[in-house]
């Protein structure tokens, strides 16, 4: 059996034939394949998909695929993406690398170079326990935080209770409990250590 078994590639293409063809070519090398005809479609289960490589079509109709990866680091998604490009697509995949991508490969694929590019893949996701992708995955989170919400968990980070938090910024202490409340839901949290462990990792 292959040392790649059993790891999973989430591909997005539009395109019929190309799903196909590299689904097939991606079985045979002994990944598992989930497929998705649009990027919105990937979207909407990306949150709960399966850790893997994310290979991603880089135009396509809709939302295209750098609008994609931007999405996905909006929702604290930091599973590894490789865009599919092609003819005159470098600018694009050169923005799309700036922006974390592992790499790109131009269409029609070849097996050889897909492998090494997979293995890079699953190489960094193997890491996401480290310090550098804690970091990264936290400041994402954070990043969705509005500002007063931010301060909010700032306050919260000192140890301040919701009354003293609301003096100093000047508003309720309902609306401090609210704004908590919010803060807690985009972090995807359920308790204020968990909030506190992301807010570390983003410090580091």
């Amino acid at each position: 059996m292959s040392t790649l078994g059993q790891q999973v590639v989430h591909l997005v293409d539009d395109d019929v034939a190309v799903r196909r063809s590299v689904s097939f070519m991606l079985k045979t090398m002994g990944f598992q394949v989930r497929t998705y005809e649009t990027g919105d479609a990937f979207l909407k289960s990306a949150k709960d998909a399966e850790d893997g490589c994310i290979l991603l079509d880089i135009r396509m109709p809709g939302m295209d695929g750098l609008e994609v990866q931007q999405a996905l680091q909006r929702k604290g998604v930091v599973l590894p993406v490789v865009f599919m490009t092609g003819h005159g697509d470098v600018t694009l995949a050169v923005e799309a690398m700036k922006a974390g991508a592992v790499d790109f490969i131009e269409k029609p694929l070849e097996k050889e170079a897909l492998v090494r590019t997979l293995e890079e893949s699953f190489s960094r996701l193997a890491r996401t326990e480290c310090a550098r992708d804690r970091k990264l995955n936290a400041t994402v989170r954070l990043q969705a935080l509005t500002s007063r919400e931010r301060a909010v968990l700032d306050g919260l980070l000192r140890g301040l209770p919701n009354k003293t938090i609301a003096g100093e910024l000047d508003i309720s202490p309902r609306t401090v409990e609210i704004h908590r409340a919010n803060l807690m839901s985009k972090l995807q949290v359920r308790s204020l250590s968990e909030a506190v462990r992301i807010a570390l990792a983003a410090a580091e």
